[in-house]
């Protein structure tokens, strides 16, 4: 039984041999497949976006020069008392309007009211004296021509009468003086305009040329700008500007109104005043703002932001878009200037109107290259949506 179990067990190995080395046979010689060819190259497209490029086309640029500084009304003024006494009505209180000779404030007049008394009675009794020098100067005048007094009785009532005429010219001055005291105690106001501050309350008591009220008109406001005095020779009266203020969406437009002759102490600046007319009131006193005064203009010209400006050893050129490729273009920088408020420099050689310019700074950019501008998706009414 061992010996017929071996024999088994060999002739089982050489059938299995036998299977494999056929399989092998086999999978040597089937034939071989041809390699598959690489798959062909995808040619890259550069896509920009709509804002970083740029349909070049003329404009007026504005060549500028940036100043700023705080706005204050062009009419205002400082209310003060003029005669001394003590406050009973306050009619007005701080961002309330008022108009030229509007009732500010009413002070105590009772003492003043006396004194006008007093010197209208003094006024009437010199009238008194003056009208009897009157009648004895004509009485003696009448005596002199029949022959009945010396002229020197005539000279003494004439001067009687000159005496009298001057004392009711000084009584009259004395009344106009404490007149003009009484109507100073009721303050009115001296422009039309707004109530800034208030000094005063009811009851105070103050003195001559005590502040009160502080009155400004905004319907012209003015800019004080310090100008370096290397640029102070390109300004001139008259001269546009355009103003950005501090915290409002919108600019406003102003001119040079004046120039200050003299240099500022300690800086080598003058000071030019920059008028802006301010029809809606949305300008107000002490805020800050920045300035582009207009020192030439040009029209009729290609310019381009600065990041769309490019120079190496060769020169300046710009990248721009012509039959779906990037060409590299030299140009000729000229003006820098202002333009729709950005910053601009001109091109007075080696584009044309309707040319498509890169205007961002992508670096160093391939000539040949394919590009194109993506087209912004369109956004479709969930409204008009189809169903």
């Amino acid at each position: 039984m061992t010996m017929r179990t071996s024999r088994l067990r060999w002739i089982v190995l050489l059938v299995f041999t036998a299977i494999v080395a056929t399989l092998i046979a086999g999978l040597m010689l089937r034939p071989k497949k041809a390699p598959s060819p690489p798959p062909a190259p995808v040619a890259s497209v550069l896509e920009l976006l709509p804002q970083e490029v740029l349909d070049i086309e003329p404009v007026v640029l504005h060549q500028t020069l940036a100043v700023s500084g705080s706005l204050r009304a062009v009419a205002q003024a400082s209310v003060k008392a003029r005669v001394a006494g003590e406050v009973r009505e306050v009619l007005v209180r701080e961002g309330e309007a008022v108009q030229a000779g509007q009732v500010l404030v009413r002070m105590d007049g009772s003492d003043y009211q006396a004194k006008v008394d007093q010197a209208r009675g003094a006024l009437n009794a010199a009238r008194a004296q003056q009208d009897i020098a009157a009648k004895t100067r004509d009485n003696n005048q009448a005596l002199l021509e029949k022959g009945f007094i010396s002229r020197n009785a005539f000279d003494n009532a004439d001067s009687q009468y000159a005496v009298a005429q001057a004392n009711v010219d000084s009584a009259r001055g004395a009344l106009d003086f404490v007149q003009k005291s009484l109507n100073d105690t009721t303050i009115r106001a001296p422009i039309s305009g707004l109530i800034a501050s208030r000094s005063v309350q009811p009851g105070e008591k103050v003195s001559a040329d005590n502040r009160l009220l502080d009155i400004m008109n905004l319907a012209s406001m003015e800019l004080e700008a310090a100008t370096p005095t290397s640029d102070i020779t390109r300004v001139a009266l008259g001269q546009p500007v355009s103003l950005r203020v501090e915290g409002l969406p919108d600019n406003f437009t102003g001119r040079v109104a004046r120039i200050n002759p003299g240099t500022q102490a300690g800086a080598r600046s003058v000071l030019v005043y920059i008028q802006v007319a301010n029809p809606q009131g949305l300008l107000r006193s002490g805020m800050f703002a920045e300035a582009q005064l207009t020192l030439a203009s040009k029209d009729n010209v290609l310019a381009l932001p600065q990041s769309a400006i490019h120079k190496d050893s060769n020169g300046a050129y710009v990248y721009v878009i012509e039959g779906g490729e990037i060409l590299r273009k030299p140009v000729r920088p000229g003006m820098t200037g202002r333009s729709d408020n950005r910053d601009m420099i001109e091109i007075s050689a080696g584009l044309v109107s309707g040319e498509q310019v890169i205007k961002i700074d992508m670096g160093s950019l391939r000539s040949g290259t394919a590009a194109r501008v993506a087209q912004p998706a369109l956004i479709q009414d969930d409204n008009k949506a189809p169903r």
